[in-house]
C-alpha cells in the first residue's frame, strides 16, 4: 500500500525533546515501513525516517528562531500534498484542520487523527461544514464533544517496545527512590496537584516538564515558589534517551490532569518501563489505566497519597505486560491498516 503520513511541523519527526503527536507519528510510520508498505512522510527536514521524506520546511519550527509566519509554511506543505496526492492509496493527517478544504473533494482517499481536545467550541461547527472528512479518534472519550462527526475508527497510541525498555534489575533496584511528573507545565496538567501530593506524603518528586512561552507566567508565579519545598526537583525538559531512565527508576508516574486528556502518551511510556501510573479520572485516563493493575486511577489529592503505597506493591513485570498486549507500535499499525483498507472498500463500493 502506497501512505504518505502528513505530520505537524512545529517539531521534527521523531521530536528532539518534548512533542507527542510527532513522535507517534515516527512510530507509526517507522512500523508500517518494517511491514513492507511504501510510506512518504511529509514533516520538516530535520526529520529522521526510513520511509522517504519530503521536506515542507528546512526544520522544525519550534526550532526556527527566523520564523515570523508558520501558517504559511503549513499552507506550503498542504499544497506540496495536493500535487502529490495522486501517488498515494491514503493521505493520512496528523495537522489538525488546514488541508479540510483542500482535501475535501477527495475526503474518502484521506483520514486524519485528531490528536487534540475536542471540546472547543468553533470546532463543531467546521467538522459540521466538513462532515465528510474521516476522522481517527485517539481514545473514546475524546470524540463526546464531536458525537456527530465521521469517526471510521478509534485507534490507541502505542510505542516500540525499546523505546522505554523494561529493566527488572534497574526497575527493582531504584523502586522508592522518587515518584516521577512528565509532561507540560499548564494549569491543566496538574503539576502544583503533583507537588501538593508529595509534600504530604513527604516523598521525593521529579520533574521532568517543558514550559511554553504561554505557561511562562504561570510557571514563576504557581509553580517556581513550590519547587524550594523539600524533595521537590525541576529538571526541565528530558529528551529521548533519558525518558527511560527517568521513568524506569520511578515508584510511579503522576498524571494529576484537569482537563479532557485525548490520551496520554507519558501513561503508556511510564508502563512500558514497567513504572505504574497514579492519574486522575479525566478524558482517556479510565481507558488507559487499569485500575489496580497498571496503577491508580484517583479523584482527590488524599487518594492520589493513599495510592502511592499501594502503587510500589505492583507487579511491574505485569504492567509491562498489559503494555506489550494494549500498546505497542505493531498494534497501533495493524489497526491504522485496518482503517485504511476499510476506506479503499467503501472507494470501491462508491465507484461501482
Amino acid at each position: 500500500m502506497k501512505i504518505a503520513q502528513i505530520a505537524p511541523l512545529a517539531e521534527s519527526v521523531p521530536p528532539k525533546l518534548y512533542g507527542g503527536t510527532e513522535r507517534v507519528v515516527s512510530y507509526l510510520t517507522e512500523e508500517l515501513v518494517r511491514l513492507g508498505h511504501d510510506v512518504t512522510l511529509f514533516a520538516s527536514g530535520d526529520s529522521e525516517t526510513s520511509a522517504r521524506l519530503v521536506a515542507c520546511t528546512p526544520r522544525a519550527l519550534r526550532l526556527d528562531s527566523t520564523l515570523r509566519d508558520p501558517l504559511a509554511r503549513v499552507t506550503m506543505m498542504v499544497e506540496q500534498v495536493r500535487r502529490l496526492a495522486h501517488e498515494f492509496d491514503i493521505l493520512h493527517f496528523h495537522i489538525e484542520h488546514a488541508h479540510l478544504p483542500v482535501f475535501y473533494p477527495i475526503a474518502r482517499k484521506t483520514v486524519t487523527t485528531m490528536h487534540g481536545r475536542l471540546d472547543w467550541p468553533e470546532l463543531a461547527p467546521l467538522y459540521r461544514e466538513f462532515k465528510d472528512m474521516p476522522l481517527v479518534s485517539i481514545s473514546k472519550s475524546q470524540r463526546a464533544p464531536m458525537s456527530f462527526a465521521n469517526w471510521v475508527g478509534t485507534v490507541y497510541h502505542g510505542l516500540p517496545h525499546e523505546v522505554c525498555p523494561f529493566n527488572p534489575a534497574l526497575n527493582h533496584s531504584a523502586r522508592g527512590r522518587y515518584f516521577a511528573f512528565l509532561g507540560r507545565v499548564s494549569p491543566e496538567k496538574g503539576l502544583d496537584r503533583a507537588i501538593e501530593t508529595a509534600r504530604r506524603a513527604n516523598v521525593r518528586l521529579r520533574i521532568a516538564a517543558k514550559i511554553d512561552a504561554a505557561d511562562e507566567d504561570y510557571f514563576r508565579t504557581r509553580i517556581v515558589p513550590l519547587l524550594a519545598l523539600p524533595g521537590i526537583e525541576f529538571i526541565g525538559e528530558v529528551n529521548e534517551e533519558g525518558k527511560p531512565a527517568f521513568l524506569g527508576n520511578a515508584t510511579a508516574l503522576l498524571s494529576p490532569i484537569d482537563w479532557p486528556e485525548p490520551f496520554g502518551l507519558s501513561m503508556i511510556e511510564a508502563m512500558s518501563c514497567g513504572t505504574p501510573v497514579i492519574a486522575w479520572p479525566h478524558g482517556a485516563v479510565p481507558e488507559v489505566v487499569e485500575d489496580g493493575r497498571t496503577g491508580f486511577v484517583v479523584d482527590s489529592i488524599d487518594a492520589t497519597v493513599a495510592a502511592l503505597e499501594k502503587a510500589a506493591r505492583l507487579d511491574r513485570f505485569q504492567v509491562r505486560a498489559r503494555f506489550e498486549e494494549r500498546f505497542s507500535a505493531a498494534r497501533m499499525a495493524r489497526d491504522y491498516l485496518s482503517v485504511y483498507r476499510a476506506l479503499g472498500r467503501r472507494r470501491a463500493l462508491a465507484a461501482v
